[in-house]
């Protein structure tokens, strides 16, 4: 199956791509990773994603589409992957459907994870990372023993630029705007459902394998 996993930033997106893939044994494709790993290679679409992704913005549709649409080439998508962070606009959902529609394949479901505004606010403004190790905390969730100063090797902690609240709130914007139009794209198609994700990890996890198996053929 190829599967979209939908939900704005904080929703938990990530956590729940990976324990589906370990359930249904396909690969969690995320663009955000391939961005970052095109950041660190220096490669032509990291470099020109930085600008945007520094300022909690979205890369632009040609950059995130060429590095999808390359990855899905790989073998180990050939029957199926799980798409995480993309497709993020109306564009990036038909130019999916095109390609995958060339190798007679389609988008099975896409899952869209739902959680409050405030909530998002919340998870996403609390995180911090260590300067020396890159171990992650949260402000309320998993703080340090030491407040400003890593558990494991002492180093200091920092806010990434776009976890700040007023950064928060307009990644939050960009989201609803740019993004939630395909929600009504997969919807038309009959290919979306809604789950809770301000539930315990497990209990959303169990929502989506029931989503996923009211999805296939008797």
């Amino acid at each position: 199956m190829y599967i979209i996993m939908l939900g704005a930033p904080g929703a938990g997106k990530g956590t729940q791509a990976d324990i589906l893939s370990r359930e249904i044994g396909s690969p969690r494709i995320a663009s955000g990773d391939l961005l970052r790993q095109a950041l660190e290679e220096g490669t032509r679409p990291g470099l020109a994603a930085k600008s945007y992704m520094d300022k909690g913005l979205l890369a632009p549709d040609d950059i995130t589409i060429e590095m999808i649409l390359q990855r899905l080439g790989r073998p180990d998508c050939a029957s199926g992957c799980i798409l995480d962070g993309f497709p993020r606009t109306l564009h990036q959902a038909e130019v999916l459907d095109r390609a995958l529609e060339e190798q007679g394949k389609r988008v099975d479901k896409a899952i869209y994870i739902e959680v409050p505004d405030e909530e998002l606010i919340k998870r996403l403004s609390g995180r911090w990372l260590c300067r020396v190790c890159q171990t992650p905390y949260h402000a309320i969730n998993s703080p340090p023993e030491t407040p400003g100063r890593c558990d494991k090797c002492g180093g200091e902690l920092y806010q990434r630029s776009d976890d700040r609240q007023e950064t928060v709130r307009d990644r939050l914007t960009v989201f609803f705007t740019e993004t939630a139009p395909i929600l009504d794209y997969y919807e038309e198609q009959n290919k979306l459902s809604r789950v809770n994700g301000n539930l315990g990890i497990q209990a959303v996890a169990s929502e989506i394998i029931s989503a996923l198996k009211a999805s296939l053929p008797a």
